[in-house]
């Protein structure tokens, strides 16, 4: 009984809701930092409630949802372009392509792991968000400013998305949002066969603004 609680207590915890959620998931190649370690952000901001900021990243702010699946509206910009559900994955990473990079996606819609379009060869144009794809083996190192994908998994179907903060030559680092009290991981980076590798098994792969 107490193993079968654990279970139903762990599958709680990971629950996503539907239509833009995002999911931190568990991971030993993903390592937690520190907000406090972070150059954009060497003073952790104080967090409490939904709605306070986390982290800032390129002057865009990652913004605390506290429960993975908390919703509080769709977040539309002034002439009406859909940002997501705040304070989602998905909104984070579509406000920083719009604000910092002045991007809008074709499809302004979709879960997270429908970022990424299987039916593409690396390097073809992704339509939908209007950017260029790249798959997890690509010729294309994966650079600042990606938008990185994950695909879904047994405890959340919908996946999750986050914007590549910085690269190595062994290691990338990614901010995002709605993962709790932290924003930032490190994911380990290999290149072998002349391709480039991101330690994950549930990355799918990356889209780069042209």
């Amino acid at each position: 009984m107490k193993g079968l609680a654990i279970y139903f207590g762990l599958l709680f915890l990971v629950l996503s809701c539907k239509d833009n959620t995002s999911k931190k998931y568990s991971s030993p190649n993903r390592k937690v930092l520190s907000n406090s370690k972070s150059k954009e952000n060497p003073v952790p901001f104080k967090v409490s409630k939904i709605g306070d900021t986390l982290d800032v990243f390129n002057g865009v702010y990652v913004i605390y949802n506290k429960s993975i699946s908390n919703t509080s509206g769709r977040h539309l910009t002034k002439d009406g372009y859909n940002l997501g559900l705040k304070w989602q994955c998905v909104e984070f990473v579509k406000r920083y392509y719009f604000e910092h990079l002045n991007h809008k996606m074709s499809n302004s819609y979709g879960h997270a792991k429908d970022f990424y379009n299987a039916n593409l060869s690396d390097g073809s144009i992704n339509s939908d968000r209007n950017l260029m794809q790249f798959s997890n083996r690509s010729k294309t190192k994966p650079k600042v400013n990606d938008l990185l994908i994950f695909d879904g998994n047994i405890f959340n179907k919908f996946g999750h998305v986050a914007i590549i903060s910085k690269v190595s030559e062994d290691t990338i680092e990614i901010v995002q949002q709605n993962v709790g009290k932290h924003s930032r991981d490190t994911i380990d980076l290999e290149f072998k066969d002349n391709k480039w590798y991101l330690d994950d098994s549930e990355i799918l792969g990356w889209l780069r603004k042209n």
